[in-house]
């Protein structure tokens, strides 16, 4: 339990969310997860993933109607800002296919983590059927490098890149970065 709150509490202080709305994210996509479980059908494979209460949906579903089923039931949840569906209409992913996703995503944030002028910390990164989605609360200057990066990059099996960032000012970044006052 201590081991978890100073891991929360490490993952807070790089994080250009507040700590409240880490666990509200995770809520979304608690709450989202299972309740979906419970009204698809089992061929389907659906992943929620909320940063800053923006939904990104990605997956396969069965047919249109699944998945406006899937977008109507995510927004209806609470403090939804927004959601992205990318769901995809089709059979579902193969391991094979989950398990290159995750090799891209390693290598995506290996190249991230590199590159010394990026925050790579305030980039989620999800990676879907070989597309990878770049998720973060970013200047439009941070979320232009990242891109760039990421698209030139000679990652194997990388189909496309989509953003779902949360754009900030300068002032706003500043703002997040000051310490905080006592």
């Amino acid at each position: 339990m201590v081991l978890g709150g100073v891991a929360l509490a490490g993952k807070a202080v790089i994080d250009r969310r507040t700590a409240g709305i880490q666990i509200e994210d995770e809520a979304i996509e608690l709450r989202s997860a299972s309740g979906l479980r419970n009204i698809l059908s089992k061929n389907t494979n659906v992943r929620v993933h909320s940063y800053n209460r923006m939904v990104l949906l990605t997956g396969e579903v069965g047919n249109e109607s699944e998945k406006a089923l899937v977008e109507r039931f995510v927004k209806s949840q609470d403090n939804v800002k927004s959601v992205v569906n990318d769901l995809s209409i089709g059979p579902v992913s193969s391991l094979t296919q989950r398990a290159k996703d995750s090799v891209i995503n390693g290598q995506i944030r290996s190249l991230l983590i590199q590159a010394k002028d990026v925050h790579s910390s305030a980039v989620y990164i999800v990676v879907e059927r070989g597309i990878v989605y770049l998720m973060g609360r970013l200047t439009e200057q941070e979320a232009k490098r990242v891109t760039d990066l990421v698209s030139t990059s000679q990652v194997s099996g990388l189909e496309k890149v989509v953003r779902v960032f949360e754009l900030l000012s300068e002032e706003d970044l500043r703002r997040l970065s000051a310490p905080a006052k006592r």
